[in-house]
């Protein structure tokens, strides 16, 4: 028997010739999805040399019932390599005063320089930002594949909000909400 919890669907319309993703301008796309704001969060792990993070904007909840959280991640991340091997991950997510960290954890840079001068704590044997204005804890359900990024679902393990206002990502650039 299927787990209903494990079961993607694919439309019927995809792979056709009107429905194919070669005739969506990736260019055009980016743009047009510049227009969703979304939150801005740094998705953290534990990996054998050291804290690993990166900034992520595609991070929501994903179920009530069981508390699950979802996040994509680029397939050539060092984060993901952390999160597979550690089997967990926090989501902090950063206030309107945070766009140095988002910027800073959205670079390239070796793991251990995103880390420097950034203040965080571990918790659960997982990196967290302390300013965060929002902490997840999840350990790693599921990793799907999601075209040139990696879908990851966690079971949250545990949750801390101290309140203020979230740093969203709008139009290109970081803002306040």
């Amino acid at each position: 028997m299927i787990d209903p919890a494990r079961v993607w669907y694919r439309s019927p319309q995809m792979g056709t010739e009107s429905g194919s993703a070669a005739s969506i301008d990736p260019v055009e796309f980016r743009r047009a999805m510049s227009q969703l704001p979304t939150a801005v969060t740094v998705v953290t792990a534990s990996g054998p040399e050291g804290p690993a993070g990166l900034t992520a904007n595609a991070v929501v909840s994903l179920s009530l019932d069981p508390p699950l959280m979802l996040a994509c991640v680029d397939r050539g991340s060092r984060t993901l390599r952390a999160v597979e091997h550690a089997g967990h991950f926090g989501i902090s997510v950063l206030g309107s005063d945070d766009a140095d960290i988002a910027r800073a954890f959205a670079t390239k840079a070796p793991q251990a320089d995103k880390w420097t001068g950034i203040a965080w704590s571990e918790r659960h044997g997982i990196p967290a930002l302390d300013d965060a204005i929002v902490w997840v804890a999840c350990e790693l359900e599921n990793v799907l594949a999601g075209g040139d990024h990696v879908i990851v679902t966690g079971a949250v393990l545990e949750v801390e909000s101290s309140g203020g206002v979230p740093l969203v990502f709008h139009g290109g650039d970081y803002r306040p909400l």
